[in-house]
C-alpha cells in the first residue's frame, strides 16, 4: 500500500481521466487524497466496490447541536457521501455528477460516546442520466441510525454542461 495523500482535491483533468470506481479505489487505498470535508467532519472512505460505497466517521462532541446530541446534518453527510459515491463508483471516465435530492430519515440519535458508524450506499438503477441510490448508517453493534434515498443527476462525458 502507497503512502496515504492526506486531505485535498485533484486537479480536474485527473478527475476527468479516471472512471469512478478507479477514482474512489484510489481514495481507499491512499493514493489519492481523502476531500477536506472528511478532515473538516471526522469520517473516511474506507470501502468501494462497482454500485457500493462505504464511509466511517466518529461522532465527536464538536459534531453536537444547541440541544446536547450530533447534530443530524453528520448523518446527513456521511449518507450523502455513501450513497453519491455508490452512484459514482458505475461512473465512466469523463462522466460528472451532482446530488439532486436526498431523502433522509433519522431513526436514533448519536452522542459521542456512539463510537465508530458506517454509512453504507448501494446503487439502485444506474441511469444514463438520473441515477438512485438507497443506504442506511449503523453503529457499531448493528443498530440502525438513519437511512436514505438520494437522487443524482449523470452528466455524460462529452455532454454539452
Amino acid at each position: 500500500m502507497s503512502q496515504p495523500a492526506g486531505f485535498g482535491v485533484i486537479s480536474r483533468e485527473q478527475l476527468l481521466s479516471l472512471d469512478g470506481l478507479a477514482f474512489l479505489q484510489g481514495i481507499v487505498t491512499g493514493e489519492l487524497p481523502q476531500p477536506p470535508i472528511s478532515e473538516t467532519l471526522g469520517f473516511r472512505l474506507v470501502e468501494v466496490a462497482a454500485g457500493r460505497a462505504v464511509f466511517e466517521g466518529l461522532p465527536e462532541f464538536r459534531h453536537y447541536n444547541p440541544i446536547g446530541s450530533v447534530h443530524g446534518g453528520f448523518a446527513a453527510t456521511l449518507l450523502d457521501s455513501a450513497l453519491g459515491c455508490a452512484i459514482f463508483s458505475t461512473l465512466k471516465a469523463g462522466d460528472t455528477w451532482t446530488t439532486l435530492e436526498l431523502k433522509v430519515n433519522f431513526v436514533r440519535g448519536m452522542n459521542q460516546d456512539t463510537g465508530v458508524v458506517r454509512a453504507e450506499g448501494r446503487i439502485i438503477h444506474p441511469g444514463r442520466t438520473v441515477a438512485t441510490s438507497e443506504g442506511d448508517l449503523r453503529d457499531a453493534k448493528g443498530r440502525l441510525l438513519a437511512h436514505a434515498t438520494t437522487t443524482c443527476m449523470v452528466f455524460p462525458a462529452g455532454a454539452a454542461k
